[in-house]
This record gives structure tokens, sequence and C-alpha cells, in this order.
């Protein structure tokens, strides 16, 4: 997250590049700023045309107008955003998932997921992380006891009805790939069940870490936080986070030896927790992002099975980022075009109805879909060896990984995940691993990188949290190291959250639970918070971009993120 976040592509505003108007009256969703549902209503109709219906989800409308005033909307300063609306097919009889390399039936398969399953390996007793932009509460994922809400670190958490709810639509398709799994779907008749949606750890429980709003946005300062909160709660009453999603990164300028992201991800794997990262999508340009530059974590790169269910001709993606020969991917996982689960009505969604598989289904490309795939057979491999210490979970995978011919190790590293050795790989019982430390001493602002968070022309930047209060990055490491950097729901001395902390534990909560009581960021509400004299309440990238290293996937189903931005 080194600039981090915003988590992924930024929100591009596309003016100029506005939608088809060869009809007299055009169908189109208009999108406007952060909480302006209103004022983008006020746009379409000042531009001669009707509102068909507020989407508040998304800050926007649908609308009806004629082909003559697009240029006059597209113009208005209120509009951020204008795609045509489609009608999307329910394609069931048509898409079959096994004929389908990217689908999770073919891609549980050809990783050799479902060989865990048959033996008895489900992700069971597991909980993943995953830090990004919550989680929906769609089929696949609605099932008792698989989501846990952990905190809300994102702006929309002082919105009820957004609160925990992905609004953009990346959590909830990473979530899916790792551990999805539909009502209907038997225990125990995993394997071969094409009918049902079925994620690489079906059994696993996803404990989700909001920290970023329906545009993809936060900082690295939400991210530490939510990493720190990871740490310090993984083994709380009730949970057991052993392994952490991070389908991210950011183009940090300094080393993983200081950088601060870098050594709470660190920090996070000496605590027991395998930690699993992007290297980014860069397009085979060397260094991956941080914190995946980190060397203890599992960098996570992505491969293209170009329409086969076999590995032999397999190749790393072309977007993919590699390594600079001294910290490349530890491994390659499918990435490109991979099916997951839809999130109906979020920013994505809308944005790119040509993703749409067969309903209620979404297509994506990146490494944050490789990302997620291993992350899902981390879990598998400790349902099945419950005692293993992470650097065995990583020396696993990696030693057991399928070498792709004529892909360098820059670009592939060890190989293509291959689970279906790893099942009766004997295991690595000495495996440690000895790299010098992070100090985690660095600067946020370096963290960042090159993208910040920007309101009315002011940046947050320099040693601030999002609430605009000094960040000791010395201090916070020490408190990280000694499980002091949250206190009953404070961190870097600001009441981040309400009555749902305890001293040393977090009273996590389900889909039928969902609320805190009195979660008021105890008088730091973001619609009253500043930096630098200027509220934050509808922040966006200066630019909308994100320094040509977006979040992981430089595609969403054909839609490339050109320099960082989505088309």
């Amino acid at each position: 997250m080194a600039t981090m976040l915003m988590l992924w592509p930024a929100l591009a505003v596309s003016r100029g590049a506005a939608p088809s108007a060869a009809a007299l009256h055009l169908s189109l969703i208009v999108r406007g700023a952060q909480g302006a549902a209103e004022a983008t209503a006020a746009a379409v109709r000042d531009a001669g045309g009707a509102v068909v219906r507020r989407l508040d989800i998304i800050d926007g409308v649908l609308a009806d107008i004629a082909a003559t005033d697009l240029g006059r909307l597209a113009s208005d300063p209120r509009v951020r955003m204008i795609t045509e609306d489609g009608p999307v097919h329910l394609a069931a009889a048509r898409w079959n998932p096994t004929k389908d390399t990217g689908s999770a039936y073919d891609t549980t398969l050809m990783s050799g997921a479902q060989a865990y399953w048959r033996a008895g390996y489900t992700g069971q007793g597991i909980d993943v992380a995953v830090l990004d932009s919550g989680v929906a509460p769609v089929e696949g994922l609605s099932a008792p006891g698989k989501v846990l809400n952990g905190p809300d670190l994102s702006a929309e958490s002082q919105a009820p009805n957004l609160r925990y709810l992905d609004t953009f639509g990346h959590g909830t398709h990473i979530a899916g790939i790792i551990a999805g799994r539909d009502t209907a779907a038997v225990a125990g008749q995993y394997a071969g069940d094409s009918a049902d949606f079925i994620g690489m750890a079906p059994d696993a429980r996803i404990v989700s870490i909001k920290v970023a709003d329906s545009w993809g946005q936060t900082d690295v300062s939400q991210v530490l936080a939510g990493i720190d909160w990871v740490v310090q709660h993984h083994a709380d009453p009730g949970l057991n986070i052993r392994v952490l999603n991070l389908s991210f990164g950011t183009d940090s300028y300094q080393s993983y030896l200081v950088d601060p992201l870098s050594y709470a991800a660190e920090t996070a794997w000496h605590s027991g927790v395998v930690v699993v990262a992007a290297t980014g999508n860069a397009g085979w340009k060397t260094g991956v992002l941080d914190p995946a530059s980190n060397p203890y974590v599992i960098a996570v790169g992505a491969t293209d099975a170009h329409g086969t269910t076999t590995l032999a001709d397999d190749t790393v993606a072309t977007f993919s980022s590699g390594g600079d020969g001294y910290r490349n991917p530890d491994l390659i996982a499918p990435g490109s075009h991979i099916v997951s689960l839809r999130d109906p009505g979020s920013h994505l969604d809308l944005a790119y109805p040509s993703a749409v598989v067969a309903g209620r289904f979404f297509r994506g490309s990146g490494t944050s879909q490789a990302t997620g795939v291993v992350s899902g057979a981390a879990a598998l491999v400790l349902s099945q060896h419950p005692l293993f210490t992470v650097d065995q979970v990583k020396a696993l995978l990696t030693g057991t990984a399928s070498a792709l011919p004529g892909q360098p190790a820059g670009l592939a590293g060890a190989g293509e995940l291959n689970l279906n050795t790893a099942l009766t790989a004997l295991p690595p019982l000495t495996a440690v691993q000895v790299w010098a430390p992070s100090t985690g001493t660095g600067s946020i602002e370096g963290a960042r990188g090159s993208v910040h968070l920007t309101w009315n022309s002011v940046q947050l930047s320099g040693e601030v949290d999002i609430f605009g209060s000094p960040i000791s990055t010395s201090t916070l490491a020490s408190q990280l190291t000694n499980g002091q950097a949250w206190a009953r729901g404070t961190f870097n001395g600001v009441a981040w959250t309400g009555d749902g902390w305890l001293d040393n534990e977090w009273a996590c909560t389900t889909w039928t639970a969902s609320s805190w009581s009195g979660d008021q960021w105890s008088g730091n509400q973001w619609s009253g918070n500043q930096w630098s004299g200027n509220q934050w309440s509808g922040n966006q990238w200066s630019g909308n971009q994100w320094s040509g290293n977006q979040w992981s996937g430089n595609q969403w189903s054909g839609n490339q993120w050109s320099s960082a931005s989505w088309d």
C-alpha cells in the first residue's frame, strides 16, 4: 500500500469518453461524488434528462437522456462517471463451468484443490482475513458462519447502510475465490460438483476487514490499522486467523527493511499468520509491490492458462509483475479470466456489465485473483497440517510448485501452484526463513509512494494518519511488536470505534448482527475530521491514477486498467 492505497483502480472519471450517441435516447448510469447522489440527479435534470431511479449505493442515478444532451451532462462538474446501462442476460443454459478455465470448478480442479477435498481437507477450522473493500452477503458467502466482520476502517463505516458491505466489488470477488461455497453444496461431495459455486477452501471462514469505499479508496494509515488489528486479535477467543490475504500493493519509495507497511506484514507473519500478497500488475516490469516486497511473505504472480486445462502450456500472465533478481515472486497461480462471485450494484459491477457471467458471477484478471487462489491453498494446507509453521506452509507450496518451461524465475518464482503434488509431499520439517528483519521505522509518506488521497485540492501527505494525527513509525512499530497498537478501539491515539472494542478481544459480528452499538469514531467522524484544514468526505485519488500499479490485475474481462485507471 505504499501509497496505498487506494486499493485498486482509481476511479476513472470518464467525461470526454462518453457512451455512443447513436440512439435518440440513452439509458445511462451516472455517478457523482461520494455522498452526492442528489447533486448527480440535479445534473441529469439540468442537462435535460430524466432520473429513472436513484442508485444511492454508488452515489449515482439511472438516467434517460437525449443523445444530443449527452455532451452537456458529461461536462457538468457534478458528474464523475458515465457508463451505458445494458441488459444482463442470464446465461446459465449456455455457460458451462467445466468448459471455462477461469471458472471456480476448473480453477479448483487444475490447482489440485479438489484433490485436497477428496482427502477430507477443505479449510475447516481456518479463518482467512481479507483486507479489502468488504464482503457482500451474496449467495456463496451468505451461509451462517461463512463471513465474520472484523472492523470497518473505511469512510463508509459512518453510514449504517454501508458499514461492512462491499460497495466496490473487489473484496466479494476475492473472498469468493478463497472460500466461497453455495448453500446447496454438500459437505463431503465438493469434488466433482460443477453445479454449485465452490471456492478453493470451501469450509474456511472469511474474516472481512473493510478498508476501502465504493471508489476503492483508502490510505496507508487505514491499511496499517487493519493489519495491526489482525496481528493483535488473530488468536482471540473464537478466532483462528491463520491466513491474511492482501490483494493489493503500493510503489513504496523505500526498502522493505524500513517500510512500515512491510514491517506490519512481516510482524503478522512472525505472529503465525501466513501473509499472501500480490506482486502487482506492471506488465513484467521488474520489482514487486509493497508489501509483497518483504521476503518473508508469500509473493504471488499470475498465470494465463490459454484456454486449456493442463499446466504444460501455461505462462506468466502479461500483466503480472516480475522481480528484480533479489526479490522475485515466490510462486504463481491462476489469475487470468477468473470467474468468482458478483457483487450486484457495486462500482465494478455497474462499470463493467460485460464482465458478468451467468447472471451471478463476475470475471476478472490479475494478481489479486492469483493471491486469492494461494490464500485458499494455504488454508487447505493448514487444515491438513494444523501445526505447520508459516515457514513450513510457504516451503510446501513453493517446493511443490510446477516449473513452467521458458518462464524465468524473475517472473514465475518457483513455478505454478500445484496442490496435487503438495497433498502427498513430505512435510518440510526444517523450513526456517532467515532474512534481515524490517524495522518499520521508515516513513508513512514513503509507503504511500506516488499517489495520495486528495480533497479540495489538498493532499493527505506526510507523517499523519487519515485523521491528520501525527504518526511516529518507531512508536507504532514498538506498539505492534508488543501487541499494543490497538487499545479499546484507539489506534495511533485516536478512537476509531465504539462499543465493539474490548480490551483484548474484538466482538466480531456476523451478517445477522452486523452493526455496532455506538460505533462512532469517538468524535473523530469522517464528516468532521480534517487534514490541513480540509475535510475528507468523498476524497479521490489525485489525477485518478495509481502510478501504473493497480490493485492487482490490469484487466477485468478485457477492460484494461490503462495507466492505472479504469477505462
